[in-house]
C-alpha cells in the first residue's frame, strides 16, 4: 500500500468525487475514499481533518470544474444554461451539493463570473447581479426538480427547460427597473 506522500490531495478529491457519484453523500466515507486511492483511512486524516473537510474540498473542486465549463460555454444565458444543465446531469450528486454550506464563498464567486458577464450583456451592469441571481435560482431549482424526478405530469422536460429559459430571458430584457 503506498504511503500518504504518494497520494496527492487532488487524487484524494478525485477519488472522493467518484465515490460521491457512485454511492451518494452517505457513501462518501474516509474508508471508501482511502480504499479507492490505495491507502488506509487514517492516512487521509493527515490531509483532511475530517469527512466534512474532505467534502468541502470535493464541493470546491466541483464548483471550480463547473466554473471552468461555464467559462468555455457560449457567452450568453442560453449557452450557460445548457452547460449548467449538462453538468448537473453528468455529476448529479456533486451538483446537489453546490449550494450547501460545504461550498466556499470564493469558489462560488469565481464560478459566477461567466453568468454575471452574460447577465450584464443582457441587462446592463447595474442590473447584472439581480439578473444573474434570478437566472441561477431558476436554473438550479429547475435542475434540482429534474434530477429528483419531480416532473411527472407528462410533456417534454427539454421543451419545458427551453421554454422557461426563453421566458426568463424575455422577462429580463423587457422588464423596466424599479
Amino acid at each position: 500500500m503506498p504511503t500518504p506522500n504518494r497520494t496527492t490531495n487532488e487524487e484524494v478529491v478525485a477519488a472522493a468525487q467518484e465515490v460521491l457519484e457512485g454511492a451518494g453523500p452517505g457513501g462518501l466515507t474516509m474508508q471508501a475514499v482511502a480504499a479507492r486511492v490505495g491507502v488506509r483511512a487514517p492516512s487521509l486524516y493527515k490531509r483532511f481533518h475530517d469527512r466534512d473537510a474532505l467534502l468541502s474540498a470535493v464541493v470546491t473542486a466541483t464548483i471550480d470544474e463547473l466554473g471552468a465549463r461555464l467559462e468555455e460555454a457560449a457567452l450568453d444565458l442560453r449557452g450557460l444554461a445548457h452547460a449548467y444543465r449538462a453538468f448537473a446531469h453528468e455529476r448529479p450528486e456533486a451538483f446537489r451539493l453546490v449550494f450547501t454550506p460545504y461550498a466556499e464563498e470564493d469558489a462560488l464567486r469565481r464560478s459566477s463570473a461567466p453568468v454575471l458577464r452574460a447577465a450584464a450583456e443582457l441587462v446592463g451592469e447595474e442590473d447584472a447581479l439581480p439578473a444573474a441571481r434570478l437566472f441561477t435560482a431558476w436554473a438550479t431549482g429547475f435542475l434540482q426538480m429534474e434530477l429528483a424526478g419531480a416532473f411527472r405530469l407528462g410533456g417534454s422536460v427539454d421543451e419545458a427547460f427551453d421554454y422557461g429559459l426563453e421566458r426568463l430571458r424575455a422577462g429580463l430584457t423587457t422588464a423596466p427597473r424599479g
